[in-house]
């Protein structure tokens, strides 16, 4: 072999390789295993927290992704129809609005089971496009519910390893609660409850702790100038001197807010982090560092 195909076959083969890779499908199934497909990260660990062994899950939504904006990928299609179950969130995501349908009807058999089931939905705080907040996720009390929902549809799958499965549930339940306990010790006692996002994920977590959520986006665009003012008028009454920010979103708004009242950015995510309970204790940390 000459040195020029040589060097040729050196280039071309990783290539291939990493086209293999970023193409694969979402729900890669493994033998003897139930093939588990979900909406956003946060999700993942619920679902293997619960399954364990038996189960192989994959998230539609990778991180980094929007998941209001995020489109589906033909592999990813492929991959949904030999999944077993799907754990949508069930809140209005834009995501499972937009998708959700397609996925079912590439695959009909597939067990849909509704996360939100039995958790009371709450407004969004943009005061200009109400509706449900759709993150019920950043709700420690919340994830207990959704927890039981995928408990409950891999026991419909698998009933001869129903008390497999519900031993881990209430073992992850046990991880829920000490946090939950955990982050609203750390929280309380703080005089300035306020805080300000770029975009309004936050609303569930700061419904539990006694927190109230200022949003810069509104109606899932960049702020008019007028909004922005009294955004920034209001974090120097209340001396707001941390704007969060999701890493999903462009920060150019809050970076400016940050500028006019001499404060800082700070990076929290909400919809891309897959370790659930270590991403929740480094926001509640954020949190309880912001509002002293």
């Amino acid at each position: 072999m000459s040195y020029k195909r040589s060097v040729t076959s050196a280039i071309l083969l990783p290539l291939i390789f990493l086209m293999f890779v970023s193409c694969a499908p979402a729900s890669r199934q493994v033998e003897g295993k139930i093939g588990v497909v979900v909406t956003v990260m946060p999700q993942v660990e619920f679902v293997n927290s619960v399954g364990g062994d038996r189960v192989s899950v994959s998230a539609m939504v990778p991180p980094g992704a929007n998941p209001h904006t995020y489109e589906v990928t033909p592999a990813q299609m492929a991959g949904v129809s030999s999944a077993k179950m799907y754990a949508k969130v069930g809140s209005p995501i834009e995501f499972e609005l937009t998708w959700l349908d397609k996925l079912i009807a590439q695959n009909p058999d597939m067990l849909v089971v509704d996360c939100s089931k039995g958790i009371d939905l709450i407004q969004s705080t943009d005061p200009d496009e109400p509706g449900i907040d759709p993150h019920i996720w950043t709700s420690v009390r919340n994830v207990r519910v959704m927890v039981k929902n995928i408990c409950d549809g891999l026991t419909r799958l698998d009933p001869a390893d129903t008390s497999y499965y519900e031993g881990n549930r209430d073992s992850y339940l046990q991880k829920l609660d000490a946090l939950d306990a955990d982050i609203k010790a750390s929280l309380e006692g703080i005089a300035n409850r306020t805080f300000i996002v770029y975009h309004p994920a936050w609303g569930y977590f700061a419904h539990d702790y006694g927190l109230t959520q200022l949003a810069i986006e509104q109606e899932g665009k960049e702020p008019k100038a007028a909004y922005m003012a009294r955004l920034i008028d209001e974090a120097k009454q209340k001396n707001i001197k941390v704007i969060f920010v999701s890493p999903q979103y462009d920060t150019r708004s809050a970076d400016a807010i940050a500028a006019e009242i001499g404060g800082r950015v700070v990076s929290i995510d909400a919809e891309g982090a897959k370790d659930y309970l270590d991403n929740m204790r480094k926001v509640a940390q954020a949190f309880k560092e912001a509002l002293r």
